[in-house]
């Protein structure tokens, strides 16, 4: 990875990106709703880098996607869908989602860096209070925003790793899916804002992140 920063007035901002791979993976404003794609390689980076982000408190973790094409004969949304970038950052950080696009136009060139997160960094989906979620005292939720045509995905260190062990299932589950569940459809897992389900988020932001495997992606 490469650990960027950019200078706004008097802040600083510390910016990771992922090193370019072969791993497939596209996010797509598709107006109703969210729609990321990933290939087996493509689903590995995204579990380590929310890992990451789980961690990384002071960091803004920036996976450059909008160049990425989709899958043939996906979206099904009303209207063109609009590619996005996907920024991972702590709520604590209070990075004002506006300014991103004149942060991301002064990124200097980066330094390398290398880093590794725990296998078992996300906890076992049984060890969740799932009922907690819906407690209206409950603040470990994820919040998304849209700016500068990139979804952020805001929370806390929590919310980052109990939504992290469903997204390990795009590893874990996903590739035996179609041998276990023959003719069940595609394996995806969906990441919805809190506290209440509802359609939209804020400024009109679709309220639900739909993530689909694509063992066999054609362009």
């Amino acid at each position: 990875m490469r650990v960027h920063r950019a200078r706004l007035g008097g802040d600083e901002f510390r910016v990771i990106r992922p090193t370019p791979s072969a791993a497939r993976l596209a996010l797509r404003d598709d107006h109703h709703w969210l729609s990321m794609y990933v290939d087996r390689a493509g689903a590995e980076r995204l579990v380590a880098l929310w890992a990451l982000a789980a961690r990384s408190a002071r960091s803004l973790v920036h996976l450059p996607l909008r160049a990425a094409a989709v899958p043939d004969g996906a979206g099904s949304g009303d209207g063109e869908p609009v590619a996005l970038d996907l920024v991972l950052v702590h709520h604590s950080l209070r990075f004002p989602t506006a300014s991103w696009k004149e942060v991301r136009s002064r990124l200097d060139a980066g330094r390398p860096q290398t880093t590794a997160t725990p296998e078992q960094d996300f906890p076992d989906e049984d060890a969740i209070d799932y009922g907690r979620w819906h407690h209206r005292s409950y603040r470990d939720q994820l919040a998304f925003d849209i700016a500068a045509h990139t979804l952020f995905v805001v929370g806390s260190p929590t919310a980052f790793r109990e939504r992290g062990a469903a997204l390990r299932g795009l590893v874990d589950e996903a590739p035996s899916f179609p041998h276990r569940h023959p003719g069940a459809g595609h394996f995806c897992v969906e990441l919805d804002p809190g506290p209440w389900s509802r359609i939209r988020n804020q400024r009109r932001v679709p309220a639900s992140l739909h993530i689909q495997y694509c063992a066999d992606w054609r362009v």
